[in-house]
């Protein structure tokens, strides 16, 4: 709540999405960078974060985070699609189109309720459960409960 009280919204230049120019995109664009240098941060935590400190209020940071989410998960998407492409058969078309259709209902549903969440609540609860979990990963792992030198994939 520290972020929104620096900022005065009423004020502020940006009120909505169609306020943000290419400077403001690029900045928080760079913010959402960041994520990648720090391992184990989120992607659309730090987009947000980035958007906030920028002046920009909360919903409209998170709108444009998951904008920002839609070309960077295309992307992916379209890179595994051509990465493992013989692996695909056009009998399993029918998988494919129930899979992407039940993918988009899920995510436009859970996106429209993280939208509405994020613009009225905190971050707090977001932060004590990322120490909480971290503090528990670090436990398991002092403890030999898990051996997290493993890679995955």
């Amino acid at each position: 709540e520290a972020i929104a009280a620096k900022t005065n919204w009423q004020d502020a230049r940006v009120q909505s999405l169609d306020d943000l120019n290419w400077r403001d995109a690029l900045k928080v664009g760079l913010a959402q960078c960041l994520a990648v240098l720090f391992p184990g941060t989120s992607r659309s935590g730090a987009t947000i974060i980035g958007g906030m400190l920028l002046g920009i209020p909360r919903k409209v940071a998170t709108e444009f985070s998951f904008y920002l989410a839609l070309v960077v998960l295309s992307g992916a998407g379209a890179y595994s699609l051509i990465k493992d492409r013989h692996n695909l058969h056009t009998g399993d078309a029918g998988y494919w189109g129930l899979g992407l259709l039940a993918a988009f209902i899920s995510a436009y549903f859970c996106i429209r309720w993280l939208i509405k969440f994020v613009s009225t609540h905190s971050f707090a609860g977001f932060a004590w459960y990322r120490i909480a979990f971290g503090g528990f990963i670090l436990l398991s792992y002092w403890q030999g409960w898990v051996d997290w030198s493993q890679k995955v994939g």
